[in-house]
């Protein structure tokens, strides 16, 4: 895939069928990637201790490092969405990919530790299942429609903001985000996956599809999240 030095910013959607095609190939094994990339940053940090140590860390310090970890996964999330929209720089993309796969496998380590120690891996294997499930009907329901989604936008952006002033609150004054919450969230990501489906063929020019599949990734680890997060109160 070469990248114009001069990019005019024509829509997928204007594309050739041809063109759409390949790109949507494109932005799916880029996913792919990210995923890979995920597991392969995880395996890491359970081999050499660095996800035992994070938890252990967490239980002795509380909600306070939580925050400083939120904090910095936020951060690293902003950094890989600007690497990434720098359309012209494959480099600057490829950099915001395996950047934003590092920060998952950091936020999610302790969590999958506490899961894999209380719940088995056969837990962690069912909300991989079940999310992948989600994402692949979501994704067909994205394509297939022909109603615009981009109404959702609003919501989906008001209803994280409203999400991370909850999950502070809670961790500042104790009180704790339960089921009805986490299934809210898992709501919240289906949303987010159909609008952004349909935003990268309406949005994104043929060449941006590493920019497309870290979008995906990010609503598609928050939906494995609260799915998980449900799994393991059973």
């Amino acid at each position: 895939m070469t990248y114009p030095h001069n990019p005019v910013m024509t829509p997928v959607i204007n594309a050739t069928e041809e063109d759409r095609a390949a790109f949507l190939v494109r932005v799916y094994q880029h996913l792919a990637l990210a995923v890979a990339a995920f597991v392969g940053f995880e395996t890491i940090l359970f081999v050499t201790g660095v996800a035992e140590a994070i938890h252990s860390f967490l239980v002795r310090t509380g909600g306070v490092a939580w925050l400083a970890i939120l904090g910095a996964f936020m951060v690293a999330n902003w950094f890989a969405a600007q690497s990434v929209n720098k359309l012209d720089n494959p480099s600057a993309q490829y950099g915001g990919l395996f950047g934003i796969a590092g920060a998952q496998a950091l936020i999610f380590a302790p969590f999958l530790y506490q899961v894999f120690s209380y719940n088995g891996a056969g837990t962690v294997a069912s909300a991989a299942v079940v999310t992948g499930i989600g994402f692949v009907g979501l994704s067909v329901v994205a394509f297939v429609t022909r109603r615009d989604l981009s109404f959702l936008r609003p919501l989906v952006m008001w209803g994280f903001m409203a999400a991370l002033v909850l999950i502070v609150a809670g961790v500042i004054f104790g009180f704790q985000l339960g089921v009805v919450f986490s299934v809210a969230m898992v709501g919240l990501s289906g949303a987010s996956i159909l609008y952004q489906t349909q935003n990268i063929i309406r949005r994104y020019p043929t060449w941006a599809h590493v920019g497309a599949a870290v979008a995906l990734f990010g609503s598609l680890m928050t939906m494995f999240w609260y799915i998980l997060r449900i799994f393991s109160r059973r």
